[in-house]
């Protein structure tokens, strides 16, 4: 047998096709199609100094410090520099189109839905017995347990339990409705009286509320939501043809995919 596998283009669109990955391929390509036809619509325009940084950054952003690092990694992803300087110009063209459309909608976006960014800092132990959550929820406020104990006892997970069942930092979204509603009303520290929920009576210590502040991280964020939120009503408009040529017409198979699943 050779040492050498040749893969041909037909081998690598057959392999996508089969892998399932046309629709997320296909979104792709709508994007970048959007997103080219709305900056010439807008009239905006690339610097060469722009694009310059705008390489920089990719290549900072794939550890490219080094020539030879840069050539090794267009070898590996099949890319000329002409593909790269093209990722480049999307990119910077994808953060002007962005910035021309919805810098000025970042700030009453944020007052607007403030509550949405809110974060806390909770620890949670999970029970099957109500009762048993109950009677733990009373013999912690009377300081009789403790929360690591609680947590060593009764958290199966090795690292969440090392951790006395911290949650790290999570955003209203990150909770159940029933549970963000108690979380966010609470006054840290607190412990708060079990919540019943499908998977259980949750015991949480809300140690902290971060309320959000509009900084450049928070900027960032907001114009990316706001942006990729667009993206998905422009494609959500369109009807996207692909144009594939078949192997074969044939209609007979061994495997019955046709007939409703047993």
């Amino acid at each position: 047998m050779s040492d050498i596998l040749k893969v041909s283009q037909e081998d690598i669109i057959y392999h996508i096709k089969i892998s399932c990955q046309i629709p997320s391929l296909l979104e792709a390509i709508t994007t970048k199609k959007i997103i080219a036809e709305s900056a010439e619509k807008e009239g905006i325009n690339i610097e060469i100094s722009e694009l310059q940084q705008s390489a920089d950054s990719l290549r900072l952003a794939n550890k490219l410090i080094k020539a030879e690092e840069t050539w090794e990694w267009l070898q590996k992803h099949y890319l000329s520099l002409d593909n790269f300087e093209e990722i480049a110009q999307l990119n910077l063209l994808s953060a002007k189109l962005a910035h021309h459309l919805f810098a000025d909608k970042i700030e009453p976006f944020f007052y607007a839905h403030q509550i949405d960014y809110s974060a806390a800092v909770t620890y949670e132990v999970i029970l099957d017995d109500e009762d048993l959550a109950l009677e733990i929820f009373y013999a912690l406020q009377e300081g009789e347990i403790s929360f690591q104990e609680i947590a060593r006892q009764y958290i199966q997970n090795p690292e969440i339990r090392r951790a006395g069942g911290y949650q790290g930092i999570r955003k209203r979204s990150d909770f159940r409705p029933e549970i963000a509603s108690a979380v966010f009303a609470a006054n840290p520290p607190q412990i708060l009286k079990p919540i019943i929920t499908p998977k259980g009576a949750h015991i949480i210590i809300v140690e902290e509320i971060i309320e959000p502040q509009l900084n450049e991280q928070m900027r960032v964020k907001i114009l990316g939501d706001l942006f990729t939120n667009w993206l998905q009503e422009q494609i959500s408009k369109l009807t996207v043809i692909a144009t594939l040529e078949e192997e074969t017409n044939s209609t007979s198979s061994s495997v019955e995919i046709l007939s409703e699943a047993s």
